[in-house]
């Protein structure tokens, strides 16, 4: 426990950051001798001490970088966060894991796809990891908790692992609590700044052996994190889309340049008898229910809009998903309709 006290007492001094902690520990030959030095104030130890206490009745656990628990690929960047703060299943982290990321105004067919993959990386023993961010992040968060089981996936967030951002995922923040975990650098209670996204960016490209870009434009920060996992020596898969679409413009650069391998669903990854349960279902010998499937994604649809898409009346599409969703394919959701 002083262990602990003493590295958070380093980290949540004003100016000092990873870089900074390992060069004082160095120049003080040692971690205790490097708090001495520093001479925390008695109103930081306080601070500490109340975090301390607020992480106990919220059951977070610290992760130091010397615990077995910590994610081995972040354990191998320079300059790594020397502790960070995990709530949930904290057993998720010694998974083999893989990141997900992209633009938050995906489209349906793109949120689908990353979902999928997600689902299928599960089935597979894979932890997914994103950001927690809506659009391309909440898909590969809800893909993977649409498989069986626990230790499913990581949100990497920029605040602190009790603060919800965005509001819009509190639900799913839950839900990954209970099946997957939250980790953070950040301190208990925490609200993030604008640079702090950056930062999680970098953890969420360190924390996988592999990452993958949906879609995205060549500006946002889902392109800064391929980038930093090809600084990190991470193979980059770009999922390809239509380059008619802004949102297509990242992936397809980095398939361009060679920097990202095309990816063009889990084959890329695993062998056919592993990925059998992990192909979007389909029913067999009906065209209609196929057709209104593959007009769900992961956003609701509703029936009047899917009648428009499979040119049937509003009549038979609700005869229709009355039997997908018996069936298990299909759920209700805010007023329409989403794949399961």
């Amino acid at each position: 426990m002083n262990d602990l006290l003493n590295k958070l007492l380093l980290l949540r001094s004003p100016g000092i950051g990873p870089v900074k902690f390992n060069e004082l520990i160095k120049k003080f030959n040692g971690l205790e001798s490097a708090v001495d030095a520093l001479n925390p104030s008695d109103e930081l130890r306080d601070s500490i001490k109340r975090e301390m206490d607020r992480a106990n009745e919220l059951n977070i656990h610290y992760v130091c970088d010397d615990d077995e628990l910590y994610p081995v690929n972040l354990r191998l960047i320079k300059n790594h966060p020397p502790v960070i703060s995990a709530r949930g299943n904290i057993e998720t982290l010694k998974k083999r894991i893989v990141s997900m990321v992209g633009t938050r105004h995906a489209t349906a067919a793109g949120m689908g796809f990353v979902a999928d993959m997600a689902n299928g990386f599960v089935d597979n023993g894979f932890a997914v990891a994103s950001g927690m961010a809506i659009g391309t992040d909440t898909a590969a968060h809800m893909g993977a908790l649409r498989s069986d089981g626990n230790a499913n996936t990581i949100a990497v967030l920029a605040g602190g692992v009790d603060y919800v951002w965005p509001l819009e995922n509190e639900k799913l923040y839950y839900e990954i609590l209970e099946r997957g975990v939250v980790i953070s650098e950040m301190p208990v209670g925490y609200i993030p700044k604008t640079t702090n996204f950056i930062q999680r960016n970098h953890w969420v490209a360190g924390i996988c052996e592999s990452l993958i870009l949906g879609e995205a434009d060549m500006k946002s920060g889902s392109m800064a994190t391929a980038r930093f996992a090809l600084n990190y020596d991470r193979p980059v898969y770009a999922i390809p889309s239509h380059p008619s679409d802004a949102r297509s413009i990242g992936p397809n650069s980095l398939i361009a340049s060679g920097d990202a391998k095309i990816c063009c669903g889990l084959s890329d990854f695993f062998e056919a008898p592993n990925t059998k349960n992990n192909i979007r279902k389909k029913v067999q010998g009906n065209e209609s229910e196929n057709a209104i499937l593959d007009a769900l994604g992961m956003i609701p649809v509703s029936e009047s809009v899917l009648a428009q898409i499979v040119k049937k009346t509003v009549s038979e599409i609700k005869q229709i998903l009355i039997v997908l969703e018996l069936r298990g394919l299909v759920r209700k959701d805010n007023g329409g309709y989403v794949r399961v």
